[in-house]
């Protein structure tokens, strides 16, 4: 696999399970690895610091905090290895009106 493939499958796989587990009404996925050149967990052709923007109903009546653990627990063994870095902005559909 190149080097980009392998950050795109690991985007595909990330929402996958963001998908089945929360039934988001929007979820976007960047790889954000380029900006992160020269730091820690940075390797060639991405794949390793990404950003989750996720809207879904899931997220009522809980915590900012409480919402990035549950997507943090739902991707959990990626961050392990492959995943460097996941910054995630979990809203509910209210919340982005």
């Amino acid at each position: 696999m190149t080097e980009e493939g392998r950050g795109m499958a690991i985007a595909a796989e990330l929402e996958r399970r963001l998908q089945a587990a929360f039934a988001p009404v929007a979820l976007d996925i960047r790889d954000d690895s380029e900006r992160h050149r020269g730091h820690p967990g940075h390797r060639e052709g991405g794949g390793t610091h990404f950003v989750v923007r996720i809207v879904s109903e899931a997220f009522r009546g809980l915590s900012r905090i409480e919402r990035e653990r549950r997507v943090m627990a739902t991707v959990a063994d990626l961050l392990e290895k492959p995943v460097h870095a996941l910054q995630v902005i979990a809203r509910t559909p209210e919340e982005v009106r």
